[in-house]
């Protein structure tokens, strides 16, 4: 983004690293210090559309294409009142015919595309289904407050496990605190060796640390239904150790007694003549590693099974 500029002072990112672009609803876009400039008088309007702006309606540009921003101011001014849901219809292709219907609004208010047409079009659509969007901006005013609270709920779990996982850390702390003063007592006042001392030490230590594990404190996200939602395991689990059983060692299939005599090798086949009956291969079946005397073979035993069956 170091080649936008702002259209009225011409200043560029890349001479002033500090440039704020901000974008208002008509989607021109104006550096920070020329929308001061714009309102020192209390009022302005767009230097490119004469469109009449409020100081309080500009905001930083956040993509490189201001239409992009445009689009989006007005995508949230019609879905404030468009905001059926799929449940609101009959049929699926009532639902798609009404999204259809928005799309086609925020279009042609982008590129003013009969503006004043459109804007009836909305108001009348507002009078005609006012009760239904009061009762959707309702709803949809519920359920935010239901995620705030849901937010809240677990930043202040969050808040007591991170309390109870310092506590659990200063008490580790201070409990190795206790075990060196001990210990400094012992290799103080004690009669025995210092090293077996140490060593005796080192082990009780050791021991201690595989059977004292830090437990983990699962993060937990309750729904407005009541259902808590466990993101972490309650107890110190370790992966499950699988074993390995013998290797696999391949075993030729038995071959079934066939009540007939036995088919002719590959080699007989292809010595004497076998295989001119077939269809040889072409060099796209070869390439794919196809060839004729597999099912020449196959042939031949499906027509000498049963010769010596006897009913």
């Amino acid at each position: 983004m170091d080649d936008l500029a702002c259209p009225r002072c011409k200043t560029t990112k890349y001479r002033n690293p500090s440039l704020k672009l901000m974008v208002n609803v008509c989607g021109h876009a104006l550096c920070e210090s020329c929308v001061d400039l714009l309102f020192l008088k209390g009022s302005g309007s767009c230097p490119d559309c004469n469109v009449p702006l409020r100081r309080s309606n500009f905001r930083v540009q956040l993509f490189e294409d201001s239409m992009v921003e445009k689009e989006i101011d007005i995508r949230k001014r019609v879905l404030k009142d468009y905001n059926k849901k799929e449940e609101d219809f009959a049929t699926l292709r009532e639902y798609n015919d009404y999204l259809e219907e928005i799309e086609t609004i925020v279009y042609n208010l982008c590129n003013y595309i009969d503006v004043v047409g459109t804007n009836k079009r909305i108001e009348q659509y507002k009078k005609d289904n006012k009760e239904l969007i009061m009762k959707n901006k309702v709803k949809i005013g519920r359920e935010e407050i239901e995620l705030e609270e849901i937010l809240e709920t677990e930043k202040q779990m969050e808040e007591l496990r991170r309390a109870e996982i310092s506590r659990l850390e200063q008490e580790a702390k201070k409990q190795k605190i206790r075990e060196k003063e001990a210990l400094i007592d012992e290799l103080m006042f004690a009669e025995g060796d210092a090293k077996e001392i140490l060593n005796t030490f080192a082990q009780n230590i050791a021991k201690k640390e595989e059977i004292d594990v830090l437990p983990v404190i699962p993060k937990v996200t309750q729904f407005s239904t009541g259902v808590k939602f466990s993101r972490g395991s309650g107890s110190q689990q370790g992966v499950p150790i699988l074993e390995e059983g013998p290797l696999y060692k391949y075993e030729a299939p038995i071959i079934p007694d066939r009540c007939g005599p036995d088919p002719p090798s590959i080699q007989n086949i292809i010595s004497k003549g076998y295989l001119q009956h077939v269809r040889a291969e072409n060099e796209t079946e070869k390439a794919g590693g196809y060839t004729s005397t597999l099912p020449c073979l196959r042939a031949l035993q499906d027509a000498m099974a049963g010769l010596y069956h006897a009913s």
